[in-house]
């Protein structure tokens, strides 16, 4: 022992190679899942009713039911905004969901109207930076190759609950193996690892989540995501009709999806799957919330979350293009 710390291990077998560049929220609170960081606000603000939009994941209902706090959910507009402005009570709050990283604006103006009763969704969003005093969420596995893991800034009194830490290892399966059989290889061992998640008690980042995180290049990623999106932009922003939505990029703004909605999405979303381009659905539990005709439930049938992340270059970007442009046209 050294300074009351085990001696680390030498010789043996080696590990992976995992480069270390710093993380890039450092300063959050680290927890094993982003809904578990939710349930942590939730108990340190001691919130006793939450408003939340009709267009979000089911996750976020996880912390909330567990804890038997109050819900309301509340439509959005064409912007992706809240339709109306809500009256919050002291003990209530009100998550906005920072959509596909685009709305940054929209959280800078609710953070001044509610202020510290704003609870901010970024699990869309790693890159927008927290406005200072807003209780924020971060999902890192919704950028990058992890296993879980969820970060949270808040000003709350923290909780003095000691957390144990998370163990991750059990949880990598699909990412190995996607390295070695594809996307299609490791999909049983993905939904497998992704329901794994449900209902897991408050931890701590692992020790293995957290060293992935510190190995990834931030800017370069940015770069890339930038690039891909301005790519899609510019050959499908005329026929998108969330046109409006995906012109606000703005100079930081770090996109996780391009967000593209025509009339023909959910026939559109089988024929790229057909062609190995694997488009998300955010998100069908919508269509549970919502009445047939809510805009909400026409969001997520026909919006398409095309892939623009760090993996793919402009070729791959062109190919999707093309396959929408000669779907279009048939």
């Amino acid at each position: 022992m050294k300074d009351g710390i085990m001696d680390r291990a030498i010789g043996g077998y080696f590990g992976l190679e995992l480069q270390s560049r710093g993380e890039y929220h450092a300063r959050a609170l680290k927890f094993n899942t982003a809904r578990n960081s939710l349930e942590y606000l939730l108990r340190a603000r001691r919130y006793t009713k939450v408003y939340l939009p009709y267009y979000t994941c089911e996750a976020v209902m996880e912390p909330i039911r567990r804890l038997q706090v109050k819900h309301e959910f509340y439509p959005i507009d064409a912007a992706l905004e809240p339709a109306a402005t809500i009256d919050l009570k002291p003990d209530e709050g009100l998550i906005y969901t920072n959509y596909f990283g685009l709305k940054q604006r929209c959280v800078e103006r609710h953070a001044r109207w509610y202020g510290e009763q704003l609870i901010v969704d970024n699990a869309q969003a790693f890159y927008a930076p927290r406005v200072e005093g807003i209780d924020t969420i971060y999902s890192p596995r919704k950028f990058f190759g992890v296993p879980d893991g969820g970060y949270l800034y808040t000003d709350a009194p923290l909780l003095p609950d000691v957390w144990e830490q998370d163990r991750s290892y059990e949880r990598m399966g699909h990412l190995l193996r996607r390295i070695e059989e594809g996307a299609e290889g490791g999909y049983a061992q993905f939904r497998q690892a992704e329901g794994a998640l449900d209902n897991q008690p408050i931890r701590t980042m692992s020790v293995l989540t957290r060293a992935l995180l510190t190995g990834v290049d931030y800017e370069e990623v940015r770069r890339r995501r930038r690039r891909n999106f301005a790519c899609m932009h510019e050959h499908l922003g005329a026929t998108n009709h969330l046109r409006k939505v995906v012109e606000s990029l703005e100079g930081e703004a770090v996109p996780m999806v391009y967000p593209y909605m025509t009339d023909e999405g959910a026939r559109l979303r089988r024929a790229l799957i057909g062609e190995r381009i694997y488009v998300a659905s955010y998100w069908p539990n919508v269509a549970d919330w919502c009445g047939e005709g809510r805009w909400e439930r026409v969001l997520a049938d026909r919006m398409l979350a095309l892939p623009i992340d760090q993996r793919y270059d402009t070729d791959d970007m062109l190919r999707i293009v093309g396959l929408i442009e000669a779907d279009t046209k048939g």
